[in-house]
């Protein structure tokens, strides 16, 4: 089975240098565009604010899939990272 990236967001892609539900997203398509590494963040929405914030590097010119809440944020360390809303269809 094929899976096949759905776009469900409404716009273009938007920089994740400020942390961002992306329209309660549960699935974001990350592209960095940074000349080497960076960093993505997603922090986990709880009823006291946002907490366990996990943290991952991502290479130059590499795209990544993320699942997350649709309450949580997610964030990159520079403006060349964006990420736009998806989802799967088969």
């Amino acid at each position: 089975m094929t899976q096949r990236t759905l776009l469900v967001g409404v716009g273009t892609e938007v920089a994740l240098d400020t942390a961002t539900t992306l329209d309660n997203a549960t699935v974001v398509r990350v592209f960095n565009g940074v000349a080497g590494t960076a960093t993505v963040s997603i922090a986990k929405s709880t009823t006291a604010g946002y907490a366990n914030t996990a943290t991952v590097t991502l290479p130059q010119n590499h795209i990544e899939f993320f699942e997350k809440g649709p309450k949580d944020q997610i964030s990159a360390s520079s403006a060349s990272v964006v990420g736009l809303k998806v989802g799967y269809t088969n």
